[in-house]
This record gives C-alpha cells, structure tokens and sequence, in this order.
C-alpha cells in the first residue's frame, strides 16, 4: 500500500473504532431503535446529497423497495439495534472484538446457502474462532447476572446478520453500485423503524452531547465511513481493505480504556488475538487462486456470440446506473 492508503486506513479504523463508543453515550437515551433510526435517515440523506452533486448512481427505490427493505433489516436494523442493546449492558471493547466474528459466520452461511465449499482452514478458522469467543466469555470479562449472556448472544447474533446480510446484498444485488447500495439499504432501515421510534419516544429529552454523538455517528462513522471504504475498495480492493476488519477492535479496545476507563482484562486480548488468526485462516486466499479479468466479447465471424448493442441505455434493476454497452444481450451467432 501506498502511504495514503495506508493513512486512509487508519482513518476507517479509527472512525469504525469509536462509532462503539459513540452508540455507549446515545443508544440509553434515545433506546437502540431511535439511535438506528436517527442514524440511517441522516446518513443516507447525506449520502443521497453528495450522489447527487457528484452525478453518481442512485438506487432505484421504486423498483427495488422490497430488495432494500430487507438488505435494510438484515444489514441495518436488526444488527445495529442489537449492537446497541449490547454496549449498553457490556464494555464498548468487548462488543466490538465479538463482532468480529462475523466472517465466520459469512463462511458458514455460504456453505449453507450458496453452496460454497468448505475448506480445511475454513472449518479450523471457525472452530478457533468459537474458542476466541468461549475465552472471552469464560475468562471474568462479562458482567454477573444473565444479562451479559444475553448481551454476548445480542452481540453474536448481531455478526451473524450482517454476514447473512453481506450475502444477500451478493445475490440480490451483482450490478449495483456501492453508494447506491449505502444510499437504499439505509435509507429503508431508517423508514422502517421510524413508525416504531415515533410510536415510542424517548422518556427524557436528548441533552447536546447525546445529539452530537448521534451526528457524528450518522455523518462520520456511517456516511463518511462508507465513502472512505468505497474509496480503499476501488484503490487497493476488497482484500486488502479488510485489513481494516483487524484494526477496529484495537482502537476500541484503547478508546475504551483511555476515554470510558473500561477495564483491559487478559481474557479479552486473548480472545481476540484467538478470534484474529481464525479470520487470518478464513481470509488468506486459497493457494493456486489466480484473480483474472474478463475477457474482451468477441464478435461475428469467429463462431462466438454477437454484442447487440440497444437503442437506448441499459440501467441495471436496483439503481439508476447505466450499464456499458458491452454488458447488453448477447445474441447466438
């Protein structure tokens, strides 16, 4: 990586780092409904705001509402409230180093539904990372009483939905692109929960630094966290951008020392140092795998299939965006 990358990086890091905090002083004022809600309505009104001054793709609402509406609950709505419910009742810290779980879940879920084939280093990154999870709870780091089992499966539940939903977006979604991806998803997890939120306010009014950590949430770690990670996506891939999967547990771990005074117990660098090299495991491409582009259409006169180029632009179904040419029907010579 370059060194702006690299800077980059961090940034997401930092920023996704604290977003734990962040929920910690607004999600028991405003409950984890209202904070999900205020968060994806304001985030993805910023995000339409910059698609449209930027001339970019935006999601095709009317068609795909549906599709969105369910990216939204499985992807927004029911992992961030869950989260919510979590850092309330647990450290910050601890619920950050558990949702890093959530490759493997992704491993298991696409084994189950997409069919995709287990390898000997996806089921020993799995099992290490139960064994991350079960010295984190087992080693003091969880508060007495059943409310911080209840908290840790909140929290596991939580990465289990967001890998579920990463792979729905997979399937439902092949042509769109990532902001108009950002913009509906979130956009209808906020509209969904709202009728929810206005049916129950908040008992006390929110105070100015509840209202500033909820901003900050929305503009920074959600509007502004996507566009930087759409902008590592496109300059060093997906790959390497998970780097940044590795890193937001740090920071938290330290913000949540230095800023919230939680405590840094042994069991919690253990669990998540098991937990990192089980998603090390998972993630490390499989030895042999070439990454190649796709070739260029061949046309008429070489026995192959013929580009019929349309009339008009082609959009793909979830946005606005225009499809290439080249990416039209394709017709039998």
């Amino acid at each position: 990586m370059k060194p702006l990358d690299l800077l980059m990086v961090l940034a997401l890091a930092v920023i996704w780092g604290l977003s734990f905090l962040l929920v910690r002083i607004a999600a028991p004022v405003l409950g984890p409904l209202g904070l999900v809600a205020a968060r994806m309505l304001v985030a993805s009104l910023a995000l339409l705001l910059y698609g449209r001054l930027a001339h970019r793709p935006l999601p095709n609402i009317r068609a795909s509402w549906r599709a969105y509406l369910a990216l939204g609950a499985l992807n927004s709505v029911l992992p961030l409230a869950l989260e919510a419910f979590a850092v309330v009742q647990l450290n910050a810290s601890l619920v950050a180093i558990l949702a890093t779980t959530t490759p493997l879940f992704t491993v298991l879920a696409a084994a189950l539904w997409l069919r995709e084939r287990l390898t000997l280093a996806n089921v020993a990154g799995v099992l290490l990372g139960l064994t991350g999870v079960a010295v984190l709870v087992g080693g003091g780091s969880l508060p007495s009483g059943s409310q911080g089992v209840v908290a840790v499966g909140a929290a596991l539940l939580a990465a289990l939905l967001y890998a579920l939903g990463g792979i729905y977006a997979k399937v439902a979604f092949r042509d769109t692109s990532p902001l108009a991806l950002a913009i509906g998803q979130e956009l209808l997890a906020g509209l969904l929960v709202l009728p929810l939120v206005l049916a129950t306010p908040p008992a006390v009014a929110p105070t100015p630094g509840v209202l500033a950590a909820t901003l900050t949430l929305a503009l920074v770690m959600t509007a502004g966290g996507n566009l930087l990670y759409f902008a590592l996506i496109t300059r060093v891939g997906p790959t390497r951008t998970q780097v940044v999967s590795f890193l937001v547990p740090v920071v938290t771990l330290v913000a949540g020392a230095l800023l919230l005074g939680e405590p840094v117990s042994s069991a919690s660098i253990a669990g998540l140092a098991i937990i990192f090299v089980g998603v090390a495991l998972i993630a490390r491409p499989r030895p042999g795998t070439v990454v190649t582009l796709p070739a260029q259409p061949r046309f008429q006169g070489q026995g192959l299939a013929t580009p019929i180029v349309p009339s008009g632009p082609l959009f793909d179904r979830h946005s606005r965006r225009r499809l290439p040419a080249r990416q039209g029907v394709m017709a039998s010579a």
